[in-house]
C-alpha cells in the first residue's frame, strides 16, 4: 500500500484560500489515479477532484473554477488549491489513490485502494 498524509487544513474566512497537501510514501510510482474527497458533518463523503497521471482532471460542479488539483511526481505530493472558499466547503478533506486510471465513477470513495486520514477545513 501507499501511505497518504494530508496537511494544510485550518480555519479561514469566506473568500479566503487554502492549499492542501497530500504526501505519499511507498510504491507511489504504481498509483495513477489521485483524488480529493471531503465530508461535512452529517453528510456523505463526496468527490471533490481527481487527476490521472498524464491524463485528465475532474472536478465536482460545486468547486469548478475555484479549486485546482495538481500533483508533483518528483516530491510524491498531491495538492488541492482552494480559492474563494465558502462555509459550504467546510469539512474533513481526504486524499485517495489507486493503481488504475481514474474511472468515470471517480467519486466512489470505496474504489480507491489507498486513503489518507484527513485534514479539517473550516470556513466561517
Amino acid at each position: 500500500h501507499v501511505q497518504l498524509v494530508e496537511s494544510g487544513g485550518g480555519s479561514v474566512q469566506p473568500g479566503g484560500s487554502l492549499r492542501l497537501s497530500c504526501a505519499a510514501s511507498g510504491f507511489t510510482a504504481s498509483r495513477y489515479c489521485l483524488a480529493w474527497f471531503r465530508q461535512a458533518p452529517g453528510m456523505e463523503r463526496e468527490g471533490v477532484a481527481s487527476t490521472t497521471k498524464f491524463g485528465p482532471t475532474n472536478y465536482a460542479d460545486s468547486v469548478k473554477g475555484r479549486f485546482t488539483i495538481a500533483s508533483d511526481s518528483a516530491q510524491n505530493t498531491l495538492y488541492l488549491q482552494m480559492n474563494n472558499l465558502t462555509p459550504l466547503d467546510t469539512g474533513t478533506y481526504y486524499c485517495a489513490a489507486d493503481r488504475y486510471p481514474c474511472p468515470p465513477n471517480w467519486t466512489d470513495y470505496g474504489w480507491y485502494v489507498d486513503r489518507g486520514q484527513g485534514t479539517q477545513v473550516t470556513v466561517s
